[in-house]
């Protein structure tokens, strides 16, 4: 889209004035898809939407549906809150060197467990999902005696765009692969053999 660059391009259409049906959403359209070649190249850039391709796209967005294409998603609607997830804390005990929980001495610590910062880790709570559960399900069975800081807990959002129109492709039978690799193994082999002569 932009002169002279070959990255890909993400248009957003950000909206506090959203008709009814679209309050609480959010669509995700993918066009990469939909390209011409260029007839002569500008630099990096070597394609380029065509009005069809525009028309389309807008027809799209206009639509506010769901839209795949020969088994391909290019239009996806979701909820605000399926982006949201909350940075949980995840604290683990300070242990002596004999093994035991090193407890707290002072303030609003005393006698609770020394969180131990080497041991500090964080998980990515959707929104949707109750923290205890996911704790309860993700975290204590790996770590039995971890805890929860609920006062570094955060909210956060991101839309992973690859992950919403990511399409699995099965790799190559295996008889197939296995046949490449003999023909590029000779290859190398006769390689050798006439480095040797």
């Amino acid at each position: 889209m932009f002169y002279n660059t070959g990255i890909s391009t993400y248009v957003w259409i950000v909206s506090n004035r959203k008709p009814k049906h679209r309050k609480g959403k959010v669509q995700l359209i993918d066009a990469s898809g939909f390209f011409q070649k260029m007839r002569k190249s500008l630099g990096s850039k070597r394609k380029e939407l065509s009005e069809e391709h525009i028309k389309d796209i807008t027809r799209i967005f206009g639509a506010c549906e769901e839209v795949t294409r020969d088994g391909v998603p290019i239009s996806r609607i979701f909820k605000n809150e399926d982006f949201g997830y909350r940075t949980i804390t995840v604290e683990r005990p300070e242990r002596d060197a004999q093994g035991n929980v090193v407890l707290g001495t002072k303030g609003k610590g005393k006698g609770k467990p020394v969180p131990d910062a080497n041991l500090r880790d964080t998980e990515n709570v959707p929104l949707s999902e109750d923290v205890e559960a996911y704790f309860r399900r993700e975290v204590l069975p790996h770590a039995p005696d971890a805890w929860i800081d609920h006062e570094r807990t955060k909210v956060g959002y991101e839309i992973p765009f690859n992950r919403h129109f990511y399409v699995f492709k099965p790799p190559r039978p295996l008889a197939e692969i296995d046949a490449d690799l003999k023909v590029v193994t000779g290859r190398i082999v006769s390689m050798i053999e006439g480095l040797s002569q």
